[in-house]
C-alpha cells in the first residue's frame, strides 16, 4: 500500500494502490486554512496541503496525475518510425495499412483492440504499422495527418486513393472499411 506523507512529517495517509501514473507536480501559496488531502475524479487530482506554523501562510502542492498510455505494438502490429518508413511501407510487396496515433490521443485507446484485432485477421493479405504522430514530423506533414487516428493504405508505394480515414472506428467499420479497399485493390 502506498503512502502518502506531507512535507510536516505529521500527516501520514495511506492511499490504495493505483495504475501507474504520470506526474506533475506545481506549488502554490494561499492565506487558507489547512485543507488536507483530496482525491478527484478524472484527473485524478491530490493535493496535499499543511499550515505552516512559523507563517500566516500556507503551502499546498498539487499533483496530477496521468494514465500513462503506450503506443507499443502486439506481435500483428510492427512500429515503426521515418527512418524505416521506406523499407517497411513504401517497398513491400504487399498492401500496407499505416495507423498514426499518439499517446495522448483518446480515439487512438479506443481503435486499438480492433486494430489488433486486424493484423492478427488479415495478417496473410495486409501488413499494418503504427506511427507515433509525436516523433515522426516529417511523416506527418507530408502525408498531412490532421486528425488522430488516421488510417492510410498503401500499395506499391503509393497511397490507395480514397483510403484515408480520420477518427475512431468500430471493429466493424474497420472490417467493412478494409474489406472495401481489398476489394477495390483486387479488381483495379
Amino acid at each position: 500500500m502506498d503512502t502518502v506523507v506531507s512535507t510536516s512529517a505529521l500527516l501520514s495517509i495511506p492511499v490504495a494502490s493505483l495504475p501507474p501514473v504520470r506526474t506533475i507536480t506545481s506549488s502554490s501559496y494561499s492565506n487558507k486554512l489547512f485543507s488536507g488531502f483530496f482525491y478527484g475524479s478524472g484527473s485524478r487530482i491530490r493535493q496535499v496541503g499543511f499550515r505552516n506554523y512559523s507563517s500566516s501562510t500556507r503551502a499546498v502542492r498539487t499533483v496530477r496525475t496521468v494514465p500513462k498510455f503506450s503506443i507499443a505494438s502486439s506481435a500483428g502490429i510492427q512500429e515503426i518510425d521515418e527512418t524505416q518508413f521506406q523499407d517497411s511501407v513504401l517497398n513491400s510487396d504487399r498492401p500496407v495499412l499505416v495507423e498514426f496515433v499518439a499517446s495522448w490521443c483518446g480515439p487512438c485507446r479506443l481503435i486499438s483492440p480492433a486494430m489488433e484485432w486486424l493484423a492478427q485477421e488479415y495478417k496473410d493479405r495486409l501488413t499494418v504499422v503504427k506511427i507515433d504522430h509525436d516523433a515522426n514530423p516529417k511523416l506527418i506533414e507530408e502525408y498531412k495527418v490532421y486528425g488522430l487516428p488516421a488510417l492510410i493504405l498503401f500499395k506499391n508505394g503509393k497511397e490507395v486513393p480514397e483510403s484515408r480515414r480520420e477518427g475512431a472506428i468500430t471493429k466493424a467499420k474497420l472490417q467493412e472499411y478494409v474489406d472495401a479497399l481489398l476489394e477495390s485493390m483486387s479488381v483495379a
